[in-house]
């Protein structure tokens, strides 16, 4: 999926498709006389059309039109409560309610998980109220209590999962996976915007000899120094990974040549490791493949005119 759409689409049409699932076959076997069988079936189509266009839309759905379908799932189950005729069939919808939740939690940045969790709850509440069936009050309670705390727990996980996921357990930078995300986003901007963008790959010189002769703590002490030395002289713009091994690189959005060698002269002087560093500026057409092609040829040449 393209770096700028959001992940999970899929498990969304699932949870449309099981919703839509249900109301059909409640429609068709209505458990009671008061069972709204017109609104169960007019539930059924939207969510088996949701499910189907969520599919087909997968791959180009934008962040906006997720945050319209897990609303729009949120009311549908606040009108199902609206015209539940018993307690049971209110606290009945804790399951839809618990899977969205958690579906929002875990997908969607932690701010718009609470809101949409918020919306939910309210708008649920709201068609329970209404409802007002006998006997719900402590059910209903527990119902609510669940989704926010289960909505609280999963941001966390999440947050913590995504945060390892993309980061190099040694120096704490970007790891390749996590840098090439993030490198693939601002290319875009600058494509867009016109602005000029750079790429950097810094790789150690020697440092085979550093592990050999001091050992390979002295070798990951080493690169820990070196991070935590050039991110002091990044802005907050920069993406600084380590790509692998020995070997740094760098995302320089806004940064044209001239201005990419000054930053190159404050990280040599940031720390006495010896090190070589390739630069490519990105041209109209190039995709970051082609970037990094470029900068590591020009890492090449400098570290043979180094010999």
């Amino acid at each position: 999926m393209h770096a700028d759409r959001p992940a999970g689409t899929p498990l969304l049409s699932l949870l449309y498709a099981v919703s839509g699932t249900l109301c059909l076959l409640g429609a068709l076997n209505p458990l009671t006389p008061e069972t709204p069988v017109g609104l169960l079936w007019v539930l059924a189509v939207i969510g088996c059309g949701g499910a189907a266009l969520l599919w087909l839309r997968r791959q180009r759905l934008s962040t906006g039109a997720v945050h319209v379908a897990v609303a729009t799932m949120a009311t549908l189950i606040a009108l199902l409560a609206w015209r539940s005729v018993t307690a049971v069939g209110v606290v009945g919808l804790g399951p839809s309610m618990v899977a969205l939740a958690v579906y929002t939690a875990h997908y969607l940045p932690r701010p718009a998980a609470r809101a949409h969790a918020v919306y939910l709850l309210a708008v649920t509440t709201a068609g329970a109220l209404a409802a007002a069936p006998s006997g719900i009050a402590l059910p209903w309670l527990t119902n609510v209590v669940t989704v926010a705390a289960l909505v609280e727990a999963q941001t966390r996980i999440s947050a913590t999962l995504h945060r390892a996921a993309g980061t190099d357990p040694l120096t704490g930078l970007a790891n390749r996976r996590a840098w090439e995300a993030g490198a693939e986003r601002s290319l875009a901007h600058a494509a867009r915007s016109g602005e000029p963008l750079t790429v950097v790959l810094l790789d150690l010189d020697g440092f085979k000899t550093v592990n050999d002769e001091d050992g390979h703590g002295a070798g990951d002490a080493l690169l820990q120094s070196l991070a935590g030395a050039w991110s002091s002289e990044l802005r907050t713009a920069d993406l600084l990974g380590r790509y692998g091994g020995d070997e740094f690189v760098l995302c320089l959005p806004g940064t044209d040549a001239a201005r990419t060698q000054e930053l190159v002269a404050r990280l040599r002087a940031s720390h006495p490791a010896s090190w070589s560093a390739g630069t490519a500026a990105a041209a109209p057409g190039d995709t970051l493949a082609d970037l990094l092609r470029r900068a590591d040829t020009d890492l090449y040449r400098h570290k043979a005119s180094r010999r």
